[in-house]
């Protein structure tokens, strides 16, 4: 499992690529260009990981039990593995990371999030869709519960985790409305964010707005330098 890591400072950003893609995604397609100054200033760290969609949700090969069990795999991946890697490279830091992703990569960056935030602090979730029901032809278990934002969210009453992400976590979750974009999606997270008291911003683009690189590149433009400027060499 790959990481690519851009930048030699700045607060920890974890990035999942879209649908099917690698872990070089975001390079093909500009972002780490776009997000360079920020980079090149010490604001940002940003760290792009592989997905395993194809081994898992994707993958029509597999049985219902068998995706579940390899999301489970892979958050538990993203706990276990990328993250203490992440505070090793910033020095042993206990430094809180960031993540992102846009699209599928917007699930699992969000799945992360909520399920780590001793972790995490920070969401940029991106044109997303967070419940992961649609891909489990009927099946339930453990292993989609506990990977499914839109349902663990609801039930999410306890004295480690709530607090963490009512006090302690940014929460940003980005849509468009034009083409190929869901955000009824976004719309359905917030409300059960709202439910449960978990602060978040709901920030809807314009109709003009479709699901493509040229959008999240400019979403992220914005929010990486709003969200961390107070970061970077002193």
């Amino acid at each position: 499992m790959p990481i690519a890591v851009y930048g030699h400072y700045g607060k920890p950003l974890l990035m999942f690529p879209t649908a099917a893609a690698d872990f070089e995604e975001y390079e093909r397609f500009l972002v780490i260009d776009v997000l360079r100054p920020y980079l090149d200033a010490g604001i940002v760290k940003i760290y792009s990981i592989n997905s395993i969609n194809r081994e898992s949700w994707m993958n029509e090969n597999l049985y219902p039990a068998q995706r579940a069990a390899r999301q489970m795999a892979y958050s538990n991946y993203i706990s276990h593995e990328v993250c203490p890697f992440i505070r090793s490279d910033c020095g042993g830091s206990p430094i809180k990371i960031a993540a992102t992703g846009a699209s599928f990569g917007a699930y699992h960056a969000a799945n992360s999030v909520f399920r780590n935030p001793g972790s995490f602090d920070t969401l940029i979730a991106m044109s997303g869709s967070y419940d992961i029901r649609p891909w489990c032809d009927g099946f339930h278990n453990d292993d989609v519960y506990f990977n499914n934002p839109i349902e663990y969210l609801q039930h999410l009453n306890d004295d480690y985790f709530l607090p963490l992400l009512r006090h302690h976590t940014d929460i940003h979750i980005i849509s468009g409305q034009g083409a190929y974009e869901a955000p009824e999606r976004s719309r359905d997270l917030s409300r059960v964010l709202y439910s449960r008291g978990i602060p978040h911003s709901l920030d809807l683009w314009g109709y003009d707005v479709n699901h493509d690189w040229p959008w999240w590149r400019r979403m992220l433009d914005l929010y990486v330098p709003r969200l961390f400027h107070a970061y970077g060499p002193k």
